[in-house]
């Protein structure tokens, strides 16, 4: 996951940070260390499967990079986010 995926991620769910990291159970302060950086999340393994997992719950699709695309994000029912 990268960066922007987080954030773009977040914006699609209106999700704010703080409830990212009651949904997740990583912290506060690790979730804006991550999207402080450019490119690839480093974080403990745990902790950004934990992002991701809470994330696809709350209805977003991840989507890898491949084949000279680039790595992307979609709501897996917009008319659930309106």
């Amino acid at each position: 996951m990268t960066t922007a995926q987080l954030c773009v991620a977040r914006t699609l769910l209106r999700m704010p940070a703080e409830k990212l990291g009651e949904l997740s159970g990583v912290s506060l302060l690790t979730i804006r260390r991550a999207e402080a950086q450019d490119g690839p999340i480093r974080m403990m393994p745990a902790n950004l499967g934990a992002v991701r997992r809470a994330l696809e719950a709350a209805g977003v699709a991840l989507i890898p990079e491949h084949g000279g695309g680039e790595a992307g994000v979609r709501l897996r029912n917009p008319a659930a986010h309106k």
